[in-house]
């Protein structure tokens, strides 16, 4: 008469080695599934909104590949990873777009505070669709784009991820007038990361809140440099080295291998860069 108790004793080292691979080889194929459903959109045409089931919620976007792009390097490639102390950190998320950024912090960090700002309305709206289905709490959806002061500015709405302000409205389409508000309002504590994607205004805003960056401990600075523009560069980097910041730059966007005899140019723009900040 076969032991029960004994087989199965038996072939538990069996059970507890296959138990790991087997669950390993299905987390694989989980993580794949949403990869592969993102995939099945790329045949859309650019700027179709279109609705989506992302990590279990539907969520709106405006254009297949600035999503495709964004899923990419804030979930893939982690560009926002930083490692907080605090299990409550305080984010400023300027241009917050359909708020990927905001869903990776939350989901990493349920308890942070979050101040997002979208200044394009229709991008807005999707965005406040998107954190509503979400259910997150401690998010600040702010209207307004950020500046060096408060006042109306003329801007061009892309319908993706690439919408600026713009001084010569009669050479754009999609053009809207926006509200724009200081930066340096909303840094009266410490913040544990301030992220800036603003398409341009980067370098105002942050020689708008020079003397407030011994509040921010981490940075993130996308730099826009357009073709036929003074380049900034130079004023962005001095800015955050005299605030102790040391320095990451890296070039995921625009960006030409042979550019004196081949510049590539983008959007407007002829250099595209990541600036990484920390103390």
């Amino acid at each position: 008469m076969i032991n029960k108790r004994k087989l199965k004793n038996r072939f538990k080292p069996i059970t507890k080695l296959i138990a790991p691979e087997l669950k390993q080889l299905i987390n694989r194929k989980l993580r794949r599934k949403p990869e592969q459903k993102i995939e099945a959109w790329k045949s859309l045409p650019r700027h179709t909104e279109f609705k989506l089931l992302y990590k279990g919620v539907n969520i709106l976007i405006p254009d297949n590949a600035s999503f495709i792009s964004q899923n990419r390097e804030i979930f893939k490639d982690k560009i926002y990873n930083a490692n907080f102390s605090s299990v409550k950190p305080y984010i400023i998320d300027g241009g917050a777009n359909i708020g990927m950024a905001i869903i990776f912090f939350k989901e990493h960090y349920p308890s942070a505070e979050i101040v997002a700002f979208e200044p394009d309305k229709k991008i807005y709206e999707i965005l406040k669709n998107n954190m509503e289905a979400f259910c997150f709490k401690n998010v600040n959806l702010v209207n307004k784009g950020l500046w060096d002061k408060e006042e109306v500015l003329t801007f061009k709405s892309e319908g993706a991820d690439s919408g600026l302000i713009v001084n010569n409205a009669e050479e754009y389409h999609n053009i809207e007038q926006i509200q724009v508000t200081p930066l340096n309002k909303y840094i009266n504590q410490k913040v544990d990361f301030l992220k800036l994607d603003i398409e341009g205004a980067e370098t105002v805003v942050l020689k708008s809140i020079a003397s407030k960056l011994q509040y921010i401990e981490r940075i993130f600075v996308e730099y826009h440099s357009f073709v036929n523009e003074k380049q900034t560069l130079n004023e962005i980097i001095e800015i955050l080295t005299k605030a102790n910041f040391r320095l990451h730059v890296s070039s995921p966007g625009v960006s030409s291998i042979a550019p004196f005899t081949n510049l590539k140019t983008y959007n407007g723009m002829d250099m595209q860069l990541n600036i990484y900040g920390w103390k």
